[in-house]
């Protein structure tokens, strides 16, 4: 027993067994045995995993923004800043890749919540495989959903019915702040459906039930994993009036003035360095000069609006981290903050005609020109796979473990959170149960956290609606569906200012091989066969 106790102190020795009895099928002897041997030298963490909706790379305060975030910036400064770390470009995959620790046509959500008829289009997730609570189970995790789902809208996906313990949310997609909402959407706890009271706002709803949730953990005795996706700032524009106010004037210099501003609060803090050059605005997006008195009042208004919804999401956010701190386990907890995909560019406004942006009668977006804001630094939007799409900010406070105010220049995706956390429960990264083994596609943060390196990048692929990307150390090829592959030194160049495709030819050729290779191993159609499926099933 005594070479055991030695050996398992030995984190690569730990791993080799872990793996080897989870290839031996001898899982649950290892839990039973070995895990309890741990437990009395490493306590597990408690994991929150929060996540934004479409919300830009420099929409906190702790990445550049004007908009006042005092509680994700307070975790920043108690916690590490990732540089780099990348979504899949929209909200229905990268939940399904963060759950599950895979590329999302591998677990069935290649687009979104539609069955095409295909494994890789089915949108809901592969039973090939575990997602996270089903993996922290047997280590003897309670897990908890919070808010949207969006990875399975029937009965039979939900989150009971992959591996969380309790739930409270919205099961389909977005786009609810009031009730009623204007969309139809229903508001589940556990498995069943709820009415909410009056007063209801779903961005307080979530944070308060978050924090019951881990309440409720805590008495139990229990490490806990917490998933709270918001909804919040996804359109519709809605958001209470007293925090709107706070932010009409904030927004009258306009897009240009503001988007040069976050550029210069990236660089003071650290983020971003000298190569990062800020490209010029879209040219969709007019100058704000250009744009008549009039309309500017409503751009002012829709803006005002967005930063209200991050402005009220991150307020319950404080109340989280107020009760782990009330209940002394913030030392132990890792919490996790992130954004599902760039900010959304697209035009909406559906709601009741005159219904001014953020009342409960509207449902409007922002709109491209303040998206090009809140991606500041870089090109494109959500639905691209240009660093605007799939660049995310990514904070991580765990004071056990992760120096207060640091920042990485290493690369993460959203397949790595897995990993990372089957690591820190002590488990394998290769892990089974009743489902079928498969290997996960990412590698642990843990070296990352401990303000290390993970060594050599391994190359990372996307692939959305046609869109699709391939980075390999500091080389990125990206092509617009329908349009050619472009070519960028992210070392050089991350805010993919100069296409070298027309100089490097053989390189591109190196990483659409890789690219075509990774498509075909994880089911990817091209987006005309995906249409085709789509109009065959309505």
């Amino acid at each position: 027993m005594r070479l055991l106790e030695l050996l398992w102190k030995c984190d690569s020795v730990r791993g080799t067994i872990i793996a080897c009895l989870g290839l031996l099928g001898l899982t649950a002897c290892a839990t039973a045995g070995i895990g309890q041997e741990s437990e009395r030298e490493v306590r597990r963490p408690n994991i929150i995993l929060i996540l934004a909706d479409d919300m830009g790379y420099s929409d906190l305060g702790s990445y550049g923004s004007e908009i006042v975030t005092p509680n994700l910036d307070r975790l920043a400064s108690e916690g590490l800043r990732f540089r780099q770390f990348y979504n899949t470009a929209r909200c229905s995959p990268t939940r399904a890749s963060l759950l599950m620790g895979r590329y999302p046509h591998e677990v069935g959500v290649g687009h979104l919540t539609e069955d095409f008829g295909h494994p890789s289009y089915q949108g809901y997730l592969s039973e090939r495989g575990s997602t996270i609570p089903e993996a922290l189970k047997s280590f003897g995790y309670r897990s908890y959903a919070v808010g949207k789902w969006h990875v399975g809208d029937e009965r039979g996906h939900w989150p009971l019915d992959r591996g969380f313990d309790r739930f409270y949310g919205i099961p389909a997609g977005g786009g609810v702040y009031f009730w009623p909402p204007l969309l139809d959407r229903q508001l589940v706890l556990d498995a069943s459906v709820i009415t909410p009271p009056d007063g209801w706002y779903s961005t307080d709803a979530f944070n308060d039930q978050a924090v019951s949730f881990i309440r409720e953990a805590h008495q139990a005795g229990q490490p806990f994993f917490l998933y709270l996706p918001h909804i919040a700032p996804h359109f519709p524009l809605q958001a209470p009036e007293h925090d709107i106010a706070r932010y009409r004037e904030r927004y009258r210099e306009g897009w240009d003035v503001l988007r040069a501003r976050r550029h210069r609060r990236l660089l003071e803090e650290g983020l971003i360095d000298d190569v990062w050059k800020l490209p010029p605005r879209d040219p969709e997006a007019p100058p704000w000069e250009e744009v008549k008195e009039k309309e500017k009042k409503q751009w002012v208004e829709k803006m005002a609006v967005y930063a209200a919804t991050i402005d009220r999401m991150d307020q319950g956010i404080g109340r989280v981290l107020n009760v782990l701190d009330e209940l002394s386990i913030a030392e132990h907890t890792m919490v996790l903050f992130l954004s599902d995909n760039g900010a959304e560019a697209g035009h909406v406004d559906r709601g009741r005609p005159g219904a001014p942006p953020g009342h409960p009668d509207s449902f409007m977006s922002y709109d491209l020109p303040w998206a090009n804001l809140s991606n500041t630094p870089f090109r494109r939007f959500k639905t691209w796979v240009h660093e605007g799409g799939i660049a995310s900010p990514l904070i991580v406070r765990w004071p056990e473990v992760i120096s207060a105010g640091s920042i990485t220049h290493e690369v993460g995706h959203v397949i790595d959170l897995m990993p990372t956390f089957l690591e820190v429960a002590g488990r394998s990264a290769k892990w089974h149960n009743s489902r079928q083994q498969v290997p996960l596609d990412g590698r642990s943060l843990l070296p990352v956290l401990q303000g290390g390196s993970r060594g050599a990048p391994q190359p990372l692929f996307w692939e959305h609606e046609g869109n699709r990307a391939v980075r390999d150390g500091r080389w990125k090829a990206v092509a617009a569906r329908g349009g050619t592959w472009e070519l960028y030194d992210l070392q050089r160049d991350p805010t993919e200012m100069v296409d070298l495709a027309a100089q490097h030819p053989e390189r591109v050729r190196q990483l659409t091989h890789r690219y075509e290779g990774w498509a075909a191993r994880v089911g990817v159609l091209p987006w005309e066969e995906v249409q085709r499926l789509r109009r065959a099933r309505q």
